[in-house]
């Protein structure tokens, strides 16, 4: 339960099935269903605490969209968050960098880095914005997609089985979820 979203009326265990079926076949990828287990509000910096704990050697890259950068200033105990992980940001169409607000703007002079490499000179810290000169990159630009846009499409019968794995697409139709 995320305290800054209203949750999908969607069980967590087909959410964590989705996300199952959607790392099919990616070995760097792994659902981690500590956050299900969880009572109450479910906050990023502790379950960092807990991966840092359960993985001490490793560095752990958090994966957003620059949609979450934006807000990332209002998270809970946001400044403790990149003590445990380096942040990932994906640029995505509609966003803009010059709409940061004065903190994320001086979180981002402090930390950020400009190429992977700088990352794994340090175990966290660092805050990479990702290149729109990324291979293949260019083949998704023209995509404005988010998790609650695939939602509202399934609620209003829109397709959209091309924005989802098939496993997932099946899954989805299998037990009537976003109907």
């Amino acid at each position: 339960m995320p305290p800054h979203k209203e949750s999908p009326n969607i069980k967590s265990e087909h959410r964590a099935a989705m996300v199952h079926l959607a790392c099919e076949g990616e070995p760097i990828f792994t659902c981690d269903e500590r956050e299900l287990t969880r009572d109450g509000f479910s906050f990023t910096l502790e379950t960092l605490k807990e991966l840092s704990q359960c993985y001490p050697n490793a560095s752990l890259y958090f994966i957003m969209g620059l949609d979450s950068l934006l807000t990332f200033t209002t998270w809970h105990q946001y400044q403790d968050i990149l003590s445990h992980c380096h942040l990932v940001v994906n640029t995505r169409p509609n966003y803009a960098l010059h709409n940061l607000n004065a903190e994320t703007q001086s979180l981002l002079n402090k930390h950020q880095v400009s190429d992977i490499n700088s990352l794994n000179e340090q175990k966290s810290g660092g805050i990479l914005l990702l290149p729109n000169n990324l291979p293949n990159y260019d083949k998704y630009l023209d995509i404005d997609l988010s998790s609650s846009e695939v939602r509202q499409r399934l609620i209003n019968k829109q397709p959209c089985q091309h924005l989802l794995s098939p496993k997932v697409w099946e899954f989805i139709n299998k037990n009537k979820l976003y109907r």
